[in-house]
């Protein structure tokens, strides 16, 4: 089962996220944020969460700006405006009486659940798949038109089946992006999860997280596993994992004043 919920973006529009809920037992709650123009239907946001809330870890995942169910301009958002709704979706978990123990990104969503966890109220461990050490990397998808987006302000891009407009803002937003410091930086149990085969996000990424973490961190490899994880049981492994691991972090009551229960009235 899952809930639909809506909640402010930090530039304004509303974003969609489904909720879902744990079956059984709650062990815990997540955030899953999906990558680059994704979604929150794609197969490693929905499988993902699904697989881990029958695991008993209820799981928000959402839509961007200007993707899926979400309102506004999906130009107008950045990867700074990815990390701040990261962090104001854990706001929103936390108001409702379901704080997120946990944050899951997947590709460029793991870059910015890397720099929005110290931030994000409540999470106590981190998981990455496929994820990019730097978000510049998603350059490479849209350099046919990035020249013209810088000389015209914004351009037309066509992926994905669709026509989303590319801005000048964004393009430079990405390109500041500083994730190795966030990285280091971050005081929270690290899983990072990566196919050898990645051929999206080469795995090589996945060494230089692991390498600029600290302890306690954790890898394994996704053997056999498609960058987008649409490979037959894929996503439900990438959960089991996770669910395995995170165990330890989520696990057992909360401190003082601190509920993993829904709130009730």
């Amino acid at each position: 089962m899952s809930e639909k919920v809506r909640f402010p973006s930090v530039v304004g529009p509303e974003l969609a996220g489904a909720i879902d809920l744990p079956d059984g037992e709650i062990r815990g709650w997540g955030i899953f944020v999906h990558g680059f123009t994704l979604g929150k239907g794609s197969p490693a946001a929905s499988r993902v969460s699904k697989q881990l809330a029958r695991e008993g870890i209820g799981m928000l995942r959402f839509d961007n700006l200007g993707i899926g169910d979400s309102d506004g301009d999906w130009g107008d958002g950045s990867f700074t405006v990815k990390v701040q709704d990261t962090i104001r979706a854990a706001a929103m978990m936390a108001e409702r009486g379901t704080p997120a123990d946990l944050l899951v990104g997947h590709s460029w969503g793991g870059a910015a659940v890397l720099a929005a966890a110290a931030e994000a109220t409540g999470v106590r461990a981190v998981a990455t798949i496929g994820a990019p050490v730097d978000p510049s990397h998603v350059e490479r998808q849209y350099d046919a038109v990035v020249d013209r987006v810088l000389s015209e302000g914004s351009h037309e891009w066509f992926v994905g089946g669709r026509t989303l407009v590319l801005k000048r803002a964004f393009v430079e937003d990405v390109r500041r992006a500083h994730l190795r410091d966030r990285i280091g930086e971050l005081d929270l149990p690290l899983l990072v999860l990566h196919s050898p085969t990645d051929n999206t996000v080469d795995i090589d990424n996945a060494g230089e997280i692991f390498r600029e973490a600290r302890h306690p961190r954790s890898f394994v490899s996704l053997e056999g596993a498609d960058h987008l994880l649409t490979a037959r049981g894929q996503a439900q492994r990438a959960a089991h994992i996770i669910s395995a691991w995170a165990d330890q972090y989520i696990h057992g009551s909360r401190p003082a004043g601190e509920t993993s229960q829904v709130a009730t009235t």
